[in-house]
């Protein structure tokens, strides 16, 4: 892989487009990160690598790095598992059949959600797709927004609370991989797997699954995001050290969807150019 010598500079390296549960488009998203002062910048949709050209050609062309990524579900029991994956081969066939297969769940929930929900409420199919752009990985965010659109809810947070909430009568669960072949599938296309927002309210993972993790090539953790807890973050924070592990800041940013703002989390240029280092299945995309 390329050296990290041609960047320097702020790295945000999770943010969402339209072509999953983002907002805006993602050449907007880059548009975006660059007001906020961003050098590097990786679009990592949930389950989908369908704006990484646009995103690759406008970041370049605002002068930024682009970081071809992906935001992968996985499950563990009754808890989703998100992982970052940054810089694998996109056409890899195993990660390629698995991303489809939860695309296509995701469509299957959201239908059979949006059926359960209009028996109760004034909403139908046709509101939901209203929110999506072609394309996008459809899920429970575009369900918020359709609520919100219809006057049900004042905002995705409302609607996540309540009508959304995984305890609630209208929730569907996804189908998601078990975590540990999650890191597999991402390193097996020559990626970097990186846990998103370890440490947030539903507690640290089990210490025996992160060790099954690590072993099958977890490569870090995403430590600066707004909704990791202080406990679980020193806890991470001395693993990733004893381990040798990288450690990242992202955004998380959703457009709209989300008040997080690109750049309020980063990733320094050292643990970028571990990442870098890491891959083999694609390269950075440099302006």
């Amino acid at each position: 892989m390329e050296s990290v010598s041609r960047f320097e500079g702020p790295s945000d390296l999770h943010l969402h487009s339209a072509c999953s549960d983002g907002t805006e488009a993602p050449a907007l998203v880059m548009a975006a990160a660059h007001r906020h002062g961003l050098r590097t910048a990786a679009l990592t949709d949930h389950d989908t690598t369908s704006g990484w050209a646009e995103a690759a050609e406008a970041a370049t062309s605002l002068g930024m790095t682009f970081l071809p990524g992906m935001e992968l579900s996985a499950r563990h029991e009754w808890r989703s598992v998100h992982l970052l994956a940054y810089l694998f081969d996109p056409d890899e066939a195993s990660l390629r059949a698995m991303t489809d297969r939860i695309r296509s769940s995701r469509l299957d929930r959201a239908r059979v959600m949006a059926d359960r929900i209009s028996r109760d409420y004034d909403l139908v199919w046709d509101d939901i797709v209203a929110q999506t752009s072609d394309g996008a990985t459809v899920g429970r965010p575009h369900i918020a927004d359709a609520l919100v659109a219809r006057g049900l809810v004042h905002d995705r947070a409302e609607a996540f609370a309540g009508i959304l909430s995984p305890a609630g009568d209208y929730y569907v669960a996804l189908y998601a991989p078990d975590p540990v072949t999650a890191v597999s599938l991402v390193v097996g296309a020559g990626g970097v797997p990186i846990i998103a927002h370890p440490a947030g309210r539903a507690g640290l993972l089990p210490s025996r699954l992160l060790d099954r993790m690590l072993d099958a090539g977890l490569a870090g953790f995403e430590l600066g995001h707004r909704e990791n807890l202080a406990p679980g973050i020193r806890t991470l924070r001395r693993i990733a050290d004893d381990r040798g592990l990288i450690v990242t800041g992202s955004s998380d940013y959703h457009g709209l969807g989300k008040p997080n703002q690109p750049g309020e989390n980063t990733t320094t240029d050292a643990e970028v150019a571990k990442i870098i280092a890491l891959a083999s299945g694609t390269a950075p995309v440099y302006p």
